[in-house]
């Protein structure tokens, strides 16, 4: 047996992309962590740019550079320190250096990412779609945690997902070309129509535009006829949480809450399960 034929076992697939979700998962935080920032800094160069202002000159903060510190004591941290869930449970959630906690969303991130990884090779097999589903389900995840952090949906993240959904729907991976592209129409322009509709009547805006070209890229990979079922969910989970919040932890109705996590989450539900629960429960809906 070759060493591909090995990884495509069954028995041996899923353990295998579980691994490689743990470490994806690991970069993610990096991704969450860094890329408002990297934005941030874009914007306020483009500022000064307008303004005939010379940008202040920075050190260079990407991905990559500079390696990842402690926020507390800025102290590097080291490659034995940065093993997904294993290094955070050795140091007992702490800084190995001055002892700050580290935060549980960490190993959570890098646990979901590897999660929904072996479950995409369990349920796909060793498929292009099972690496499709990886990488979408990842993307939805990064761009979800950013969106509750700081309510942005980067274009760094939703456009080009929307042009990987339709390159891997170009041979029918999760749905056929022609739905693929009215789904990321539909998808942009219910919520670009949702969205004035509110303005006009309210003369506030009710969401962002990084809502529209989310749910324009999960139109892109999961065709038309999963919008209704992910704007469904997104929106229930989000009435029933925003409701809590306002109930029990004294949330005021003026302070926004972001829509983004809402729709990630659909959007994954609806890569794993939407056939099954359009067949299984609509009907029951009447």
């Amino acid at each position: 047996m070759t060493a591909l034929g090995w990884v495509a076992q069954p028995s041996v697939f899923p353990w295998i992309a579980l691994v490689l979700g743990l470490c994806i998962g690991s970069f993610l935080n990096v991704v969450i962590h860094r890329l408002p920032k990297m934005l941030e800094r874009d914007w306020r160069v483009q500022c000064a740019e307008l303004d005939g202002r010379e940008p202040e000159r920075a050190e260079p903060y990407n991905l990559v550079v500079p390696r990842s510190r402690c926020p507390s004591c800025a102290r590097p941290i080291r490659a034995l320190e940065n093993v997904p869930l294993l290094s955070w449970a050795a140091l007992r959630g702490k800084c190995a250096g001055c002892g700050a906690r580290i935060s549980l969303r960490y190993p959570a991130v890098e646990l979901a990412a590897g999660l929904m990884a072996a479950y995409a090779a369990w349920r796909f097999g060793f498929t292009p779609a099972a690496f499709g589903a990886m990488v979408l389900a990842w993307t939805l995840l990064a761009a979800g945690v950013i969106d509750l952090d700081t309510q942005l949906l980067p274009d760094d993240l939703t456009l080009p997902l929307l042009w990987a959904g339709l390159l891997f729907n170009l041979f029918g991976t999760f749905a056929t070309l022609p739905s693929a592209v009215i789904g990321a129409m539909a998808g942009y322009l219910v919520l670009w129509l949702i969205y004035w509709l509110f303005k006009l009547t309210t003369g506030k805006e009710g969401m962002g535009y990084g809502d529209f070209k989310l749910l324009g890229a999960l139109g892109a990979w999961l065709g038309w006829q999963a919008l209704p079922l992910v704007i469904l969910l997104s929106s229930v989970v989000g009435a029933a949480i925003g409701i809590s919040l306002m109930l029990f932890a004294r949330h005021a109705r003026e302070t926004p809450i972001p829509f983004g996590p809402y729709l990630a989450s659909a959007g994954v539900i609806g890569l794993f399960w939407g056939p099954e629960i359009v067949r299984r429960w609509l009907p029951l809906l009447g």
